[in-house]
């Protein structure tokens, strides 16, 4: 059994995302604490940069100043690894689902891509994160002058949505930390409408971690050590049912983590192979697919 079978995976997420979701960034699990999440020194990856903000992060990755600028203040919280939101091309109208939504970052930027006609929903299983992404309604509703966008309680491995339901499923640096990817691949499948599509932007591993990184705690709620590899994505994705599969691994953003020395990734650099650097295992990946 890996770690990510374990029975606990889905509580020792919660817990750790719970207290970002509190704190507003993941700096707080720095601190030790009993069964926390990112104890210790380390932290980082999906976590949070430790040195760069949530916005220069964003910026990183793709996200413009205007999509920055529609997000309510706290939205971000640096738990990005790609911009699927742009991924996605977006149109008015859409109805879109967001995996694994926090405190509803994407979801916002998507609601005023879509506009008034469309509708966005996030699903999250951390309650305290629901709660955030909710407070933040009334500020995105003020800056935009929408009410498209709803949060719901839930686990994206049996999601609280009706099936055929919605036009474009994204996710952002999400889908690693389940412990039944091919179940949440075929939850995005069983939601979406005929020809509807999949924009995930996420971590994979293009080759296996060393035992030492995949048994790490932190890192698994640092969105590492959960990860598969870039052909078991596609593999999943393709079981679902869905078709067209293009999974693009994007190095630029754990190549900025490990040259920003955020501490997570120079926990993980230490137990690789000597010569090695972790882009050698890990990489941000687009992941973009079709239902028939």
């Amino acid at each position: 059994m890996t770690d990510t079978d374990r029975p606990d995976v889905h509580e020792q997420v919660r817990g750790g995302y719970a207290r970002i979701a509190i704190t507003g960034s993941w700096s707080a699990l720095q601190q030790p604490e009993p069964g926390g999440c990112c104890g210790g020194a380390a932290g980082g990856g999906c976590c949070g940069p430790a040195t760069f903000t949530p916005e220069q992060l964003a910026g990183a990755i793709g996200y413009s100043a205007t999509e920055l600028a529609a997000a309510p203040e706290g939205a971000n919280m640096g738990l990005s690894c790609g911009n699927p939101t742009a991924l996605a091309s977006l149109r008015a109208g859409e109805t879109v689902l967001d995996l694994g939504a926090g405190g509803g970052f994407d979801c916002f930027i998507a609601g005023a891509k879509v506009g008034a006609s469309g509708r966005v929903i996030g699903v999250d299983m951390t309650l305290e994160m629901v709660a955030k992404a909710r407070r933040n309604v009334a500020m995105y509703a003020q800056r935009t002058g929408l009410a498209n966008v709803e949060f719901r309680l839930g686990e994206i491995e049996h999601l609280p949505v009706a099936d055929a339901s919605v036009d474009v499923v994204i996710s952002n640096c999400v889908m690693n930390l389940s412990p039944d990817k091919a179940q949440a691949w075929r939850e995005i499948a069983r939601v979406l409408r005929p020809g509807g599509r999949v924009a995930v932007s996420d971590l994979a591993l293009l080759r296996p971690l060393p035992e030492a990184v995949r048994a790490d705690l932190e890192a698994l709620v640092g969105c590492v050590a959960g990860a598969v590899l870039v052909e078991e994505v596609r593999a999943a994705a393709a079981a679902a049912g869905l078709e067209d599969v293009m999974a693009s691994p994007k190095p630029g953003y754990v190549e900025s983590l490990t040259r920003w020395e955020d501490p997570l990734y120079l926990k993980i650099m230490s137990a690789l192979p000597e010569g090695t650097a972790p882009k050698d295992f890990v990489t941000s990946l687009d992941v973009t697919a079709r239902k028939p």
